[in-house]
Order: C-alpha cells, then sequence, then structure tokens
C-alpha cells in the first residue's frame, strides 16, 4: 500500500461530521496527496483560501439567480473540503498549532454565519416575506449557543476546580477513538461503518449544514431548508444548554459534544 496515502489517511479525523466523514474529509485526503509536499502552500494557507472561497459562495448567494446559487453550492463544498485539507496538512507534517486551530473554528463559525445569513437575504428577496430572515438569525443564534454553553460550562467548572481542564485532557486521552473502516479493512467493516455513520445526520452539525445547503441551492428550496436549521439549531441550543446545566448542578461527568 501507498505509504504517502496511508499517512494522509492516519490524519483523518476519527469521529468526523457526518457528511465530512465519506465525502469532503476523503476528497480532501485527495487533494492533500497532490500537494502536501509543496513547502510554501501552508495549513493557514488553505484556512484562508477557504474562508475566501466561502465568502465568494456567499456573495453568489446574494447576486441570487440558478446558475449562482449552483456555483455557491459547489464552492461551499469546495470550502469544507479545504477546511479538512487544512488540519489533514498540519497533522501530516507534524506542525500543528493553537493560532491555527484558533483560526480554523473561528472561520468556520464566521462561514455559517454568511452562508445562513445570505440565504435568509436572498429567500427574503424571492418571497419579499421576512420570515426566511428571521429563521436564518434563529439559526445562526442558536447555532452558536451551543459552542458558547460549552466554553460557559468549561469556566464554570474552571472556577470549582483550577484543574478541571487536565482531568478532561486526560478523560479525551482514554476515550480516543479507534478506526474501524478505511484502508487496510474489508469491505463489510466500512460498509458497516457508512451505514453506522448515518446515525450523525441527525446531529444537525456542520456537516449536516454542507449538505442541506448546497442541495437547497441547488433545487432552490431555500425557506423549508431554513425552517429545517431554525428549527434543529432551536431544539440542539436549548437541550444543550439545559444538559449542561443539569451536569453541573448534579456535579456529573461532562461531555463536550457541541
Amino acid at each position: 500500500m501507498n505509504e504517502k496515502l496511508t499517512r494522509l489517511w492516519a490524519t483523518k479525523t476519527k469521529d468526523d461530521e457526518w457528511w465530512s466523514s465519506f465525502v469532503t474529509s476523503p476528497l480532501a485526503i485527495a487533494l492533500n496527496y497532490l500537494v502536501v509536499d509543496i513547502k510554501w502552500l501552508t495549513p493557514n494557507l488553505i484556512t484562508l483560501i477557504s474562508f475566501i472561497t466561502a465568502i465568494i459562495a456567499s456573495l453568489l448567494i446574494v447576486i441570487g439567480g440558478s446558475e449562482n446559487f449552483v456555483s455557491a453550492a459547489v464552492l461551499i463544498h469546495l470550502s469544507h473540503v479545504f477546511d479538512c485539507m487544512d488540519g489533514q496538512m498540519a497533522r501530516y507534517r507534524k506542525a500543528t498549532s493553537l493560532s491555527g486551530g484558533f483560526y480554523d473554528k473561528l472561520s468556520d463559525q464566521i462561514q455559517v454565519t454568511l452562508w445562513f445569513g445570505a440565504v435568509g437575504y436572498a429567500a427574503y428577496s424571492q418571497t419579499n416575506d421576512v420570515i426566511p430572515v428571521l429563521l436564518a438569525f434563529t439559526g445562526v443564534a442558536f447555532y452558536s449557543l451551543r459552542g458558547y454553553v460549552k466554553y460557559v460550562t468549561i469556566y464554570t467548572k474552571m472556577s470549582q476546580d483550577s484543574s478541571f481542564l487536565e482531568k478532561l485532557a486526560i478523560q479525551d486521552s482514554g476515550a480516543k477513538k479507534e478506526d474501524a473502516a478505511g484502508l487496510g479493512f474489508g469491505v463489510l467493516a466500512n460498509l458497516r461503518w457508512f451505514f453506522n455513520e448515518q446515525r450523525k445526520i441527525i446531529a444537525f452539525n456542520e456537516g449536516v449544514f454542507i449538505f442541506m445547503l448546497s442541495l437547497a441551492l441547488i433545487l432552490d428550496a431555500l425557506v423549508p431548508m431554513l425552517w429545517v436549521f431554525a428549527v434543529s439549531q432551536l431544539f440542539y441550543g436549548l437541550a444543550r444548554g439545559m444538559q449542561r446545566g443539569r451536569q453541573i448542578e448534579h456535579n456529573r461527568k461532562i461531555s463536550f459534544e457541541k
């Protein structure tokens, strides 16, 4: 088996989000195979390229029109492929950095806001109804709340226990997920993994957004998608908040899934 491909496959996040797991992340590995040894092409530069691609996609959505919607859908996927590539490249080169991880997560959050803000505007332009704008705002707000709750929980726990982060790191290292499929595994193992991955679609995280946003743009079905986005994020935002509150109140072991 090709050693370079094996090393690249090992950089794939073991518990990727739904669409990332079997579409954008493998595509990122394929592209990295071609460019990972180009020294001037750094992970941070790929993060920037991903962000610029996301901005262009947002502008095309705002401009509107079927052709622009389809182009935006392609660019959204391409942006997410780049988003997977930067971390893979950093791990392959053993050049991960705190600043790189920070800018990657920051750009991810901004991209979601830009995409759904643009879709809310485009749907408003089509319908002359303010409801799509409110749906986009609700979805983005409560998606952000899912992440905010996580960090408020960490802050709250640290105020009680200064060694909380150290304990959390030990907990995470002990819960490291092993490969169950991929290179070196048989067809049946990969099929089992593929079907098990489909359960992640109900998490309605960024990997799911990439798929449903792109599909809605191609089908020009923006308003139904915004309803799904808003309702799912409202549910998960409130549910995560109540879950963390109960865990803190009862001093339970905390898992930090967003």
